[in-house]
């Protein structure tokens, strides 16, 4: 027995030693291809190992490489999968004979990955062709939760990551990850388990924290709860839920989100506009992911200023994410997301007036960044002046193309449906607008929509307009489309178009502008209607007609919305008796052009009298001679002649020479006629007799 146990103590130490010695008696090229060989079976990549390497084997089993690579999958970029400058592993042996695993150290440095992404196939699932499809289990990613994953209980000491770098590509964009340094505290597969660390993101540092209420529950498929925080430069995130029981990685839990949008949109590689607007995005809600998607339930949401409730879903598979939602808010301004009209091209503006069109191409890449498909409901809508309430609005983006649809919408007593689109998916974009609304208030919509506060009334608005172009200036050269407008019970206000129809007769006299254009004066109407047409930022108007009592309008021009300029022919005409002064002649029929024309900063209105006296020497002529004279003042000859032949056929006298010409009572009553007033009968009372300058008519207010 003596001699037994003697045996069994020299081979014991026969063994120890033969641990000790064997690591230095096998060749570093024979350790490096052993090594070679067995990690490449179990990835399915090659691996190589060209750096200085060593083996130990007691007190614990420890490998050291100096260089580590991992073969890229066929198909992708030439680069390796992964490479690090060194890789420490130690494990404790003794624990390995009862199955259990002590990995004293597990440390990574300098380590990168370079994850890729093409067609539909990645070069991160190990062990497999990655181009073969992904099960529904997987998701794409190669990892299911199973159970017995992890049929051993296991711990761990030093587990580092340091000064790592991950970068992912996806044939069209890069994203880095460096300076990564984690630690990981797992004392058991079966007990909480905490990685910890932080990385910078294209320069932007960032830190992280995840717990997990157990890393065998995890791997096995098990409900396992855990926090989750990343914080830094791109986001604010803090998650607290439980990853469900699955094979997949789906979780439910409460979110707390915050996303400086600006910052994050230069990382993803779209630099939203400064100022005011795409500042930050927050949301607190309930939170649920599968693979690809997240759900927001139960949100109360911050953009910008804008404050909503709802949910939302994002489908983060795609290249561009996809948005989904529906969501509700107390107001909804639009105002800082439109353009701003101030003038960019330098050549400024008069106070108060319209700046030239800018040249300065309008940024519409956050278009393409993401596709939208949400119903916005908000109790207050605003867009710069034009104010809403109770308005649907529904966004689609899709690929650079915007379609925002207000439905059910009420402004200015009226309903009615707008349509906007923004197209961005050509190097030219293109725009179009449609609006019809019904039982509108003219004078409060036109006031805020256009600064034009002269048409009262209520009635109905179609427009339907398009227009393509990089700037403001190239939209207006090229907006072109239609519109009408039929308004009912209204008015014009700044003028009283018969009071100006009354006093034309002193303005024929002087020259100046009648009497009827005030801020105190308006014109009624029954009805006012019209068309526009609309070609390269031309605006045309053929068919205005505006009906009362005792008037008849009628409008005819054009607006050159490109050049800013306007040229429009206003024509009012007394369709019941009006008594004009300066003189007892009926002005039924009479029109009193009113020419507009300029500049927006600079219009001017004039009258243009040359008509308004062919007019008043028609009505003349026709009241003092009568019968068939209104024929032949209507006719195409001499208005002169006409009046001339009409009154000797009347007096029954043809006289002839100087003597004769100069006491011709048809020559004096002419002169009389186309001189605009007569000889005053006695005790006949003259207009100044008329203390308010006006008859019987209509009169200003």
């Amino acid at each position: 027995m003596r001699r037994l146990l003697l045996i069994v103590l020299v081979l014991a130490f026969a063994l120890v030693g033969a641990a000790f010695l064997v690591p230095a008696l096998i060749p570093d090229d024979a350790l490096r291809s052993r090594a070679e060989a067995a990690a490449t079976e179990a990835l399915g990549r090659e691996v190589s190992l060209p750096g200085d390497i060593s083996l130990q084997i007691l007190p614990t089993a420890q490998i050291r490489a100096g260089e580590a690579r991992i073969a890229n999958e066929e198909g992708f970029s030439s680069e390796p999968f992964a490479e690090m400058a060194e890789m420490r592993v130690t494990v404790a042996l003794m624990p390995l004979i009862s199955r259990i695993i002590e990995v004293r150290e597990f440390v990574l440095v300098d380590p990168t990955i370079r994850l890729e992404s093409r067609g539909g196939r990645n070069n991160w699932t190990l062990g497999s062709s990655s181009s073969a499809q992904p099960s529904p289990a997987s998701s794409g990613d190669g990892f299911v939760r199973a159970p017995g994953a992890l049929p051993f209980e296991a711990s761990f000491g030093d587990v580092r990551i340091v000064n790592g770098a991950v970068v992912y590509s996806d044939g069209s964009q890069t994203r880095r990850i460096e300076a990564l340094n984690l630690t990981a505290q797992l004392p058991s597969v079966d007990e909480p388990a905490r990685l910890s660390g932080s990385f910078n993101a294209d320069g932007r540092p960032m830190e992280f924290a995840l717990t997990l209420g157990s890393l065998r529950g995890f791997f096995e498929g098990a409900q396992t709860s855990f926090e989750a925080e990343l914080t830094g430069a791109l986001a604010d995130i803090r998650l607290d839920g439980a990853f469900r029981e699955s094979a997949d990685l789906s979780f439910d839990g409460e979110a707390d989100i915050t996303l400086p949008l600006r910052a994050l949109g230069r990382y993803l590689g779209a630099d939203l506009p400064e100022g005011e607007i795409f500042r930050r995005f927050a949301a607190e809600a309930r939170i649920s992911a599968v693979p690809g998607q997240i759900e927001l339930s139960e949100a109360d949401i911050t953009f910008d200023d804008i404050q909503a409730s709802g949910g939302l879903s994002l489908n983060y598979t795609p290249v561009r994410p996809m948005i989904t939602g529906s969501l509700s808010t107390p107001r909804l301004d639009l105002t800082p997301y439109i353009p701003a009209e101030e003038p960019t091209n330098g050549s400024g503006a008069q106070a108060g007036g319209v700046g030239p069109w800018s040249d300065e191409e309008i940024d519409l890449s956050p278009l393409r960044t993401v596709d939208a498909d949400l119903t916005v409901r908000a109790t207050r809508f605003k867009a710069r002046d034009i104010e809403a309430e109770n308005a649907t609005v529904n966004v689609d983006l899709d690929n650079g193309r915007l379609v925002a649809s207000i439905s059910e919408v009420q402004m200015y007593g009226g309903r009615g449906v707008v349509t906007a689109v923004a197209n961005a998916r050509s190097a030219r974009p293109s725009y179009s607008f449609n609006a019809q609304i019904d039982t509108l208030q003219a004078q409060p919509f036109l006031t805020a929509a256009a600064g034009f506060d002269r048409l009262i009334g209520l009635g109905n608005l179609n427009i339907d307009l398009a227009a393509t172009g990089q700037s403001p200036a190239a939209i207006m050269n090229s907006l072109s489309g239609q519109g009408s407008f039929a308004f009912s019970d209204g008015a014009i206000a700044g003028v009283n178009l018969a009071q100006v129809i009354r006093t034309v007769q002193q303005g024929l006299s002087t020259g100046s502008i009648p009497a009827g254009f005030a801020e105190s004066q308006q014109t009624d109407f029954t009805a006012l209607t019209g068309t526009i047409n609309i070609q390269n930022g031309l605006a045309q108007n053929l068919d205005l007609t505006m009906l009362s009592p005792l008037l008849r309008v009628e409008g005819t021009g054009t607006v050159n919305l490109a050049e800013q300029a306007i040229e429009y022919r206003l024509t009012p005409r007394a369709v019941q008796s009006l008594t004009g002064q300066g003189g007892d002649l009926d002005l039924q029929g009479v029109g009193v052009p009113i020419v507009i024309r300029g500049g927006f900063n600079d219009v001017s209105i004039s009258v243009d009298f040359a008509s308004v006296a062919r007019d008043i020497a028609r009505a003349r002529a026709g009241t003092l001679i009568g019968g068939e004279a209104g024929a032949a003042l209507s006719g195409s000859g001499s208005l002169e002649d006409a009046a001339r032949g009409a009154i000797r056929d009347a007096l029954g006298g043809n006289r002839s020479g100087d003597d004769a010409e100069e006491d011709d009572p048809a020559r004096r009553l002419l002169r009389g006629i186309l001189g605009g007033s007569r000889p005053q009968q006695e005790n006949e009372p003259s207009a100044d007799d008329d203390e308010d300058g006006e008859g019987d008519g209509e009169g200003g207010r």
